[in-house]
């Protein structure tokens, strides 16, 4: 894998959705990462106007030979022998999600000392499960296996085991039926466990030998997007040299900064334009 450099940031390749207004996949990931110093390299999975959550809805998933294609320019520009992360989200259709399987696959076997993040957006507790059942059994099947680190939330993590989140003792052994790799980390976000402190929830890092807890104030706003700014967070702490425990906390107190200056504003989608926010990007 080429190093980075002080000339030469780590590169990320993000494959996830883009829209054309609002905040959600790549069009919130994308942002803090580059201002955090990191190179991205975005490859969609589907283009939309905007999330399925207004009144219409314009654009598509990628057609599979169309992202093929993509994928094999990226491939053809060393992309991969480069890339310090793979990250990969939101997922349009089944033909697209199992080329990303191989996608991955072959980035892993190409740079060994790659790591590949896998979040797994299929749903949530208000909206339920909103991708066909047959990209959820891809995820569960192809995609989790390959991880490096896996940030489902408590919605995503039980439809994915079947085990419902309720205590530390619940998340581990969802943890042990998810079929990740050894080494892998999962990241349980969005948590509201037996023992939370009362008006938060919390991520849950669960390692092959650790276990950290990470709680922060529960905001009263949901927001689409929320999941994938966190996930790029955590993927710009992480290039920049945090642990995955200070990653956690620093993605958490910054998607909570942007959040809330949503709420204030009355916004509908995530914001990554308040001054604070940005201001603590560019000092990562």
């Amino acid at each position: 894998m080429t190093s980075a450099t002080p000339d030469r940031p780590p590169l990320v390749i993000s494959a996830q959705s883009q829209v054309v207004h609002g905040h959600v996949g790549n069009s919130a990931a994308i942002f803090p990462m580059q201002a955090a110093g990191l190179e991205v390299a975005a490859i969609p999975t589907v283009v939309f106007s905007n999330t399925p959550d207004y009144p219409t809805l314009r654009g598509a998933a990628l057609a599979p030979a169309m992202f093929a294609d993509l994928l094999l320019g990226a491939e053809e520009r060393a992309l991969p022998q480069r890339a310090s992360f793979l990250m990969t989200g939101y997922i349009g259709s089944v033909e697209v999600a199992a080329l990303l399987v191989d996608f991955v696959t072959r980035c892993k076997r190409t740079n060994p000392d790659l790591v590949y993040v896998c979040d797994p957006v299929m749903g949530d507790h208000a909206p339920g499960l909103y991708v066909p059942k047959a990209i959820a059994d891809i995820m569960r099947e192809g995609l989790l296996p390959l991880a490096d680190l896996a940030t489902p939330n408590s919605f995503e993590l039980t439809h994915l085991t079947g085990h419902p989140i309720a205590t530390l003792a619940d998340l581990k052994a969802a943890a042990q039926t998810l079929r990740l790799a050894p080494s892998a980390r999962l990241i349980a976000t969005g948590c509201i466990l037996q023992d939370t402190p009362r008006n938060h929830l919390e991520s849950v890092v669960l390692g092959p030998d650790s276990v950290s807890r990470h709680p922060t104030p529960h905001l009263p706003v949901a927001l689409p997007g929320t999941g994938d700014l966190f996930a790029g967070l955590l993927v710009a702490g992480l290039g920049r040299g945090l642990a995955t425990p200070q990653a956690v906390d620093q993605a958490q107190a910054l998607t909570g900064m942007a959040l809330d200056h949503a709420r204030m504003i009355g916004a509908r989608e995530v914001v990554l334009f308040a001054p604070d926010f940005r201001r603590a990007l560019l000092q990562m």
